[in-house]
């Protein structure tokens, strides 16, 4: 095969996943993320690790492709599968637009940073605890940066032109509801957008080289790849073509080597080199005159609801104004704990395995799944929770455990979800509407799928009554209760999940004097 081939191929492959990853993000549809995610996420190194911990399937098996494939050829992971990478090459390519003259050179190698940062994941990981892989993992990051940053932009868009365009009665747009945005998720992204677009402006994959602990280890595995990418000293001219192109900055001009650890693959010294002087060469086989490679041994709401209002939302928010309080509450919802999604088993199962990429965020049609910021306490920061001050779960709907790629949402069918107990109701009569105004509402009633709140006769009106056996956590009680700033109603997240009972509706027996002019 010609060498310079394997550059085209690179890109076919990198734009093919990063393609499949955009829509899987940014599909404000929500048909791609259901049939794309199992696509994208299937080869992701540390999604896949974690997913094969929580379910002993095919479907979890992808970092073992992975991982023989940087055995065989080095980091083609980090230089085609990876979205983080991708989304380098792209600032790197429009920097070298930018300025013609920008080039690369060898970069200084970070030994002690990239190794203890890799320490610090795995000690982290086999701890119990992923805070510092939800910071880190490449593949997660990325997922904020689409999820936190470019997705509440195409909503926004979308929007203004879905208004625009309505008041020309021309509707080949719809408005999309958005329920809040996290200020904590969306300055975690920005602050990774910025360091790894100012890192790959400066120096190409510099963050996959230093910070990235999944570039580090694969890094370490390339060591013993089959194959490696060398120079032919004999056929080298010193042209440093091959350098001025390496966005790993791994050729060393001078002393005509590649550090292949920090090779991520990409290929473009292959395209340039006039002599065909770098090709890769069978690590078995170099012996004698063969020139070997060098291997370096040494080694959450934001001011959105207004504004987008203004741009022709009518959004689910208005649903839950049913009767604007004059009182405000004062009883606070003393929480024990965060609520987390069904499927997730318990909080620690969904702790350990969660990563933060924020998939089931962008896919939650509901958009009740919401960035947490302490709701898990520190070492579970970003990861999603229930937050029913913004939505709550729709009683059929299955999205999140189909597409979480790590198994911290497992898949469940629609009779286990209708029973699945994620919380508990509970009941602050002192704040209760009913009671400090005496006037009747009764929302969280018509709310509950399940008729675990009920109206019952208090004082001339109606109070609600809560049966928690029958409770499944869903929230939308909560949600829909109109009392400020604390609900009369809320729910407290279980540890563990349990199971709800099912209510049997009792059949009404009404006598029918069938000789009445109107029996009914």
């Amino acid at each position: 095969m010609n060498s310079a081939l394997l550059k085209k191929i690179r890109i076919g492959v990198s734009a093919l996943f990063f393609i499949l990853f955009t829509f899987a993000y940014l599909d404000l549809s929500g048909f791609a993320v259901q049939k794309l995610s199992v696509y994208v996420t299937y080869l992701q190194f540390i999604p896949s690790i974690l997913k094969l911990l929580s379910i002993i399937s095919i479907a979890a098996t992808g970092f073992i492709i992975v991982t023989v494939l940087t055995f065989l050829f080095g980091r083609v992971y980090c230089s085609s599968i990876c979205p983080m990478g991708t989304l380098q090459d792209i600032i790197s390519f429009f920097a070298r637009k930018l300025n013609n003259k920008k080039y690369f050179r060898l970069n200084k190698e970070y030994k002690f940073l990239k190794y203890s940062l890799l320490a610090v994941t795995v000690i982290s990981f086999f701890s119990g605890s992923l805070i510092i892989i939800d910071l880190l993992d490449p593949y997660s990051n990325t997922g904020k940066i689409f999820s936190n940053l470019f997705r509440p932009v195409l909503i926004l868009v979308n929007n203004f032109i879905a208004f625009t365009f309505g008041k020309a009665n021309i509707y080949f747009l719809y408005p999309i509801e958005t329920n809040g945005f996290s200020i904590a998720a969306i300055g975690f992204s920005l602050i990774i957008l910025g360091t790894i677009g100012i890192m790959s402006y400066m120096k190409g994959r510099l963050f996959c080289n230093t910070i990235c602990p999944v570039g580090t280890l694969l890094g370490l595995f390339s060591r013993y790849s089959m194959f490696k990418i060398s120079i032919d000293k004999g056929a080298c001219i010193s042209c440093n073509l091959c350098e001025r192109v390496c966005k790993a900055g791994c050729i060393d001009k001078k002393n005509k080597l590649i550090y292949f650890e920090r090779c991520v693959s990409c290929f473009n010294c292959f395209e340039v080199c006039p002599k065909g002087g770098i090709s890769y060469t069978t690590s078995i086989k170099q012996t004698g005159n063969d020139t070997p490679v060098k291997i370096d041994n040494k080694k959450r709401e934001f001011i959105s609801k207004t504004f987008l209002y203004a741009f022709g939302l009518t959004t689910i928010s208005f649903g839950q104004i049913k009767i604007i309080p004059k009182k405000l509450s004062k009883i606070q919802n003393l929480k024990k704990n965060t609520v987390s999604p069904p499927g997730s088993k318990s909080i620690s199962h969904f702790a350990g395995k969660c990563t933060a990429c924020h998939l089931c965020v962008s896919a939650c049609p509901a958009q009740v799944l919401q960035p947490s910021l302490w709701e898990y306490g520190f070492t579970g920061i970003l990861q999603p929770f229930m937050d029913y001050k913004v939505s709550y779960c729709n009683h059929d709907c299955l999205i999140c455990g189909q597409v979480c790629p790590t198994g911290a949402i497992l898949p469940l069918t629609i009779e286990q979800k209708k029973f699945i107990q994620i919380g508990k109701v509970n009941f602050i009569k002192d704040n209760c509407i009913v009671e400090t105004e005496g006037t009747e509402c009764g929302a969280c009633s018509e709310h509950c799928p399940t008729k675990a709140v009920q109206m019952v006769p208090y004082k001339n009106q109606h109070l609600p009554e809560i049966h928690t056996e029958y409770c499944v956590g869903c929230g939308a009680c909560e949600f829909a209760c109109p009392v400020k700033p604390y609900k009369a109603i809320y729910v407290d997240g279980n540890p563990v999940h349990q199971t709800a009972k099912e209510k049997i509706e009792e059949k009404i027996k009404q006598k029918v004097d069938l000789k009445s002019d109107f029996p009914f």
